[in-house]
């Protein structure tokens, strides 16, 4: 597995990828509305004049991804994902690792449903909860950070 930095050709592998991988999320919030799964290509290609994407490959095909801006000192983290038959692998975790080690700010910062298991990872590499947002009935966010 290798992680490197995505380019606008791989948006359409990331997208389906990211439709794939959010839909456990949608599951657990009750909410097939939420942002990843409604992104469409011409918005995910949008991103790319912003965002920093990486994606960790295998096999020949994207199976993570994550995608990241530095504003000021902080780092805004969005949409780790991995493929459903890859997770539990570490791969999460050398994605996160992959950001702090290429950028330099002093702050990251990413959310997350209120209900994802991946809060525990966050927490487990050392990020900590400071607010939270209800965007909908359906779906409270967690917002993490961490601080270098």
């Amino acid at each position: 597995m290798t992680i490197q930095t995505a380019n606008i050709k791989d948006a359409e592998e990331i997208l389906a990828l990211q439709k794939l991988a959010y839909k456990s999320e949608a599951i657990l919030h009750g909410d097939f509305q939420i942002p990843p799964l409604v992104e469409t290509i011409d918005e995910l290609k949008e991103n790319f004049q912003t965002y920093v994407f990486l994606k960790a490959t295998a096999e020949r095909k994207i199976v993570g991804s994550v995608r990241v801006f530095q504003e000021d000192n902080t780092c805004y983290i969005g949409r780790l994902m991995v493929h459903p038959e890859f997770q539990n692998r570490g791969i999460a975790t050398k994605l996160l690792k992959e950001i702090e080690k290429r950028f330099s700010c002093g702050r990251l910062e990413l959310f997350t449903g209120c209900k994802s298991k991946a809060i525990r990872l966050y927490e487990k590499l050392g990020y900590m909860r400071f607010k939270e947002e209800k965007p909908t009935d359906n779906v409270t966010l967690v917002f993490l950070e961490k601080t270098r």
